[in-house]
Order: C-alpha cells, then structure tokens, then sequence
C-alpha cells in the first residue's frame, strides 16, 4: 500500500495543479505554485523508490517517462518565476501526472545500470536533460501554435494569460538552443566516447541512428531559423520531427525491448 501511495499523491497533486490552472481566477498563483512544488517533491519521491537499487539504477521505459516529465517540470517551474505560463501548465501537468501512475498500470522489464562509471552517469544526466528540454520545447510550440491559430481566427480572449507570440517564439528557441547542446553533448559522447561509458565499442544500431538522426533534424532547424527566420508551423514541424526521432532513439527502443520482446537488454 505504501508504494502505491508512492505514485498516488504526486498523481493527485498534479490533477489539482490542473483544475487550479484551469479555474478562471486572478489570485491563483500562489497556489499554483504551491501545488507545483509540492507535486514535484513527491514526484522526486515516487522517481526515487522507482529507480534506485541496490544492485544500481533500474532504469526502464516507464522509469525514463517519468523522470523526463518530472525534469521538463522543473525546468518550467524555475522558468514560471519570470514567465507564468498557466495554459502550457494544464496541459503539461496532467501528462507528468500520468507518468506517476504508469509504473503501477505496467511494470516492464527494466535493466540496472551500473552507477560507478562517472562516465556512464554523466552521459545518462546530460542526456535527461536533453530530452526534458525538448519536452518542454514541444509543450511551448504547442502553445505558440495554438496562440497563432485564436488570433488568425480573432479569439483574443482566449490568449489573457498567455504572453506576447514574440516572447513565446523567443522562449521557445532558447530551450531549444539549450536542448540542442546537451543533445550535442550526449550524442558526441556516445560515438566518440562509446568504450569509456558503455565498455563496449559503437556499435551502428537503431539506437544510434535515431539519435543521428534528431540531431541533424534538430541542427537544420536552428540553421534554417538563423539564416531563414524559420519560425510558426514550419519550426514546429521540424521540432516535432526531430523529438519523435529522440522518442524513438531510447524511448522507443526500450518500449519494443520490454514490452514488445519481454527482454531487459
């Protein structure tokens, strides 16, 4: 029962956090942000007893999920100190909510990771923040495009709590700037460094050309918007595409291996 519990309140913390967002009240932010911490504390919790083992990291497809949603909510809520974003929030935290519940819906077979290699441990902390960044990324021109969508179609009062659409294309390409490094980072490491964190050599794998490929994908949007001033639906589609690269390259690779094979390597 404890366990449940476990995965439960973060849950429930990040059901409320929907509901405040959604209330149509100018006093909420205190209580957004109390429910926004407090969901984060217990997620903290919850991604604890879900990861860390004796034996080292048990680290899976559902384990991975959460610990991308929980770091992508983070990351907002140090970014809500300078710009709340309450619409971005009703969406995103009932995903990050979900997350919690999945480890008690499906179980899978996670693999233990061992923590001693400093290598090993920096490649997998760069490379969750890589994918928490474009998460958020992906959340911000969901709502840019939807912002762009009311106002082409005159629906100002929908956008009250939602900033300016040059502050929302701005923060957007800020975290994906800042995604892409870590993504470089992680990448580079992997090829280049492959012996030192996984003591084995590169091997040319799905994995690997998936990730390939969503650094070109991510790389070629950040030139065009450089050079082109790509922005609105064509810099969405290019984000959307290289994210799904990124699913696939671990994400979905863990998902066929435990769910779809029933291995754990």
């Amino acid at each position: 029962m404890g366990n449940i519990l476990l995965y439960l309140l973060p849950a429930s913390l990040y059901a409320a956090l929907t509901i405040a967002c959604i209330r149509k009240k100018t006093d909420r932010n205190a209580l957004i942000h109390a429910l926004l911490l407090s969901a984060l504390v217990s997620h903290a919790w919850s991604l604890g007893n879900l990861l860390f083992a004796e034996d080292g990291l048990r680290f899976g497809f559902t384990a991975a999920l959460s610990l991308t949603l929980w770091l992508a909510m983070l990351i907002y809520s140090l970014e809500s100190l300078l710009t709340p974003l309450h619409r971005l929030l009703k969406h995103a935290a009932p995903i990050a909510g979900f997350s919690c519940l999945l480890p008690l819906a499906i179980s899978g077979h996670p693999h233990s990771l061992p923590l001693a290699n400093w290598a090993f441990k920096a490649h997998i902390v760069v490379a969750m923040l890589a994918y928490s960044l474009f998460t958020l990324a992906i959340f911000h021109a969901l709502l840019l495009a939807a912002a762009e969508h009311n106002l082409h179609r005159a629906k100002l009062g929908e956008e009250r709590d939602t900033p300016p659409l040059l502050i929302l294309d701005s923060l957007l390409f800020r975290l994906t700037n800042t995604a892409f490094v870590f993504l470089t980072l992680t990448v580079g490491s992997g090829l280049f460094f492959s012996e030192q964190i996984f003591n084995k050599p590169l091997m040319l794998n799905h994995k690997a050309f998936f990730g390939i490929a969503s650094w070109l994908l991510f790389a070629t949007l950040l030139i065009g918007r450089k050079t082109l001033g790509w922005r609105g639906k064509t810099a969405t589609h290019w984000l959307l595409a290289g994210f799904i690269a990124l699913v696939l390259a671990y994400a979905g690779t863990r998902f066929v291996l435990e769910f779809l094979l029933g291995r754990s390597v």
